[in-house]
């Protein structure tokens, strides 16, 4: 059985066990999360696609950690004027472990 749920503006895969890597979710290591936008659940056989969530359905996941994703770097120039600008950013994020998927 495997559901694909919405967060941060993306979609994921998730099934029993599985560790997702997502967009910053608030809360501690430790802390139950229930994921509500579910999309798709498909358990062998049967698959139900919402419109656009399905109803009733939710992904159970605890937060194993928060973290940072790795570094981007960039650099701004403009030709001919000595104006440089480097620059880097790390997106903070959270890792899951889905514990329970219930089927809408």
């Amino acid at each position: 059985m495997y559901a694909i749920v919405k967060t941060g503006g993306k979609q994921f895969r998730a099934e029993k066990d599985a560790m997702l890597i997502v967009e910053k979710l608030d809360g501690e290591p430790g802390t139950k999360v229930d994921l509500g936008e579910v999309v798709l659940v498909a358990n062998g056989d049967k698959v139900t696609v919402g419109s656009p969530f399905v109803k009733g359905a939710k992904v159970k996941a605890e937060i194993v950690r928060q973290s940072k994703s790795k570094k981007i770097n960039a650099f701004n120039y403009k030709a001919k004027k000595n104006e440089r600008k480097r620059w880097g950013h790390r997106q903070p994020q959270t890792t899951l472990r889905v514990t329970d998927i219930i089927g809408g």
